[in-house]
């Protein structure tokens, strides 16, 4: 039996959607792939329902990137509220708990910049996709299971204190993947002497992500506006495949060296970077991405489809 053809329209690019609150990240992602009817869609880093903000989507060809962006570094605006612990760590969950707040002021926050900067060590909470003997934490939580979890290094890169008013405290903070900005409210609270939850998260970037965001209301005005089957205007929110990696260094290729990668064969390059990861052209084309090997030569790791 022959392979079954895919469904769907072969788009390729990387969209920068503004998640809105109250749906999963996976709900969103499906969204977008149904008003693209793209064939093949894939999002890089989950959102819980709660939060809003930059989730990168790659459609197509795309998703040869997406590991990389779920590796990237993220920044994050923070409300939550001190005083009050839930179940989920955020406003989602029931309270379990209310303390007197009352004596917490902003030198003492201050003070604790330091202690949670730089690498810094977190427990994952409960209600997380982390997995257990092969299930999931939260649906473990869900069932009123708790199980002991081995603690991560993060890393903090920068921990910016907006504002406290009326126990709500406003912050940034930039971090390296895998950080939970849930754990991380809790685990100050708990250097306070008080609980505390997210009460609003927003994503401001992802790795070389920052700005400009598409909402879901402008995707479906987009298709309203359109005639069917006429993707023009959803197409002009794409952004080029590389872009989610154009903090690489690159490698520009001549017709045979592209010819024989394309082939999945490592090639000499000159004045290539020693070691690392690079972005791979043929001319300003983006062959895809390649790996320096301990010959020095440039292997081709995920190679882009040449009619992407």
């Amino acid at each position: 039996m022959g392979r079954r053809k895919r469904k769907g329209r072969a788009v390729h690019g990387v969209l920068l959607l503004d998640k809105p609150a109250g749906i999963t990240s996976n709900k969103a992602l499906q969204e977008v792939k149904h008003l693209f009817r793209a064939a093949k869609a894939g999002h890089t880093g989950s959102l819980d329902p709660l939060a809003t903000g930059m989730l990168p989507i790659c459609l197509g060809e795309a998703t040869k990137i997406s590991a990389f962006l779920l590796d990237a570094d993220k920044r994050y605006r923070v409300m939550c509220r001190l005083g009050v612990s839930t179940t989920t760590g955020d406003a989602d969950g029931d309270i379990v708990q209310e303390q007197d707040c009352s004596h917490v002021t902003m030198k003492q926050l201050e003070k604790l910049v330091p202690e949670f900067s730089g690498s810094i060590s977190q427990v994952p909470p409960m209600y997380s996709a982390v997995k257990h003997k092969g299930q999931r934490l939260y649906a473990l939580a869900r069932e009123g299971i708790e199980v002991e979890r081995k603690p991560r290094t993060v890393q903090i890169y920068q921990l910016l204190l907006h504002s406290l008013n009326d126990a709500v405290l406003d912050f940034e903070v930039a971090c390296s993947k895998g950080t939970y900005i849930r754990t991380l409210v809790e685990d100050i609270a708990a250097a306070l002497g008080c609980g505390a939850h997210v009460v609003e998260l927003r994503r401001l970037s992802v790795g070389p992500f920052e700005g400009e965001m598409v909402t879901m209301d402008q995707l479906r005005a987009a298709v309203a506006a359109s005639d069917e089957g006429d993707f023009t205007e959803l197409d002009r929110y794409l952004l080029p495949i590389d872009s989610g990696i154009s903090n690489w260094p690159d490698v520009h290729l001549d017709p045979d060296a592209a010819f024989y990668m394309r082939q999945g064969q490592p090639i000499q390059v000159p004045h290539a970077p020693t070691e690392g990861w690079v972005r791979i052209y043929d001319k300003s084309q983006f062959l895809g991405v390649g790996e320096i090997q301990d010959d020095g030569r440039v292997a081709p790791r995920r190679m882009i489809q040449a009619s992407a």
